[in-house]
């Protein structure tokens, strides 16, 4: 099975937002959908790609952004960890107000749990709770592919300096949920280039 991916940098955050689609059944996922929703949406028309789902890694404002006009165009559902619910309608944390937005944005349509499998098409996208940057942060794993959100960079690690950080927490998680995987597995993070398991286990600063 091939699954399409396609990389957007959106918003004045330089957050990435992945767009993942299943090729035989069309049908696909936005993860983490931080700004310009029109770029969005002209990448799943000229993919002719019928959008399932929105699903948010964490509750931060660079990450959910453009998550109420996406929606309200394509009609999906907003998934995100249930820890993490009260970010999405409080402006201070979802770290909107800090940038003089105040952003509250609608409730999930569901709220997501560890080891949650959430199907897309032929494809299966499975939940890893890694809290640390955010109590409800996740990663997803599909096959050979983990998306890391915030927790896990290239040669860097998530900040823990925002409200519910803990950098116990993350350094936890990542040594204890993502660190044990095939180092082969490839890493597409919230911000920045990819990786993979085996080179952040060997030579990520924070993580030796």
């Amino acid at each position: 099975m091939k699954v399409f991916i396609k990389r957007l940098v959106v918003s004045d955050f330089s957050s990435n937002c992945y767009i993942i689609g299943c090729n035989e059944t069309k049908e696909s996922v936005v993860i983490d959908p931080g700004g310009d929703s029109g770029l969005i949406l002209r990448i799943l028309k000229e993919n002719d790609l019928r959008l399932t789902y929105i699903i948010n890694t964490h509750g931060h404002i660079d990450h959910i952004g453009a998550n109420s006009s996406v929606k309200k165009t394509t009609d999906c559902e907003v998934l995100l960890h249930k820890e993490d619910e009260k970010l999405l309608t409080d402006p201070v944390l979802n770290l909107s107000s800090l940038f003089m937005r105040d952003i509250s944005i609608d409730k999930a349509d569901r709220l997501l749990d560890d080891e949650d499998v959430i199907k897309v098409g032929r494809i299966n996208l499975n939940v890893i709770h890694t809290p640390g940057h955010t109590p409800g942060s996740i990663c997803l794993r599909i096959d050979r592919f983990l998306f890391t959100g915030d927790t896990l960079f290239a040669s860097g690690v998530g900040r823990t300096d925002f409200p519910y950080g803990s950098h116990e927490a993350l350094i936890k998680s990542i040594k204890t949920r993502l660190l044990i995987l095939d180092g082969g597995i490839i890493i597409y993070p919230g911000h920045g280039e990819k990786s993979t398991i085996e080179k952040e286990r060997l030579t990520n600063p924070f993580l030796t």
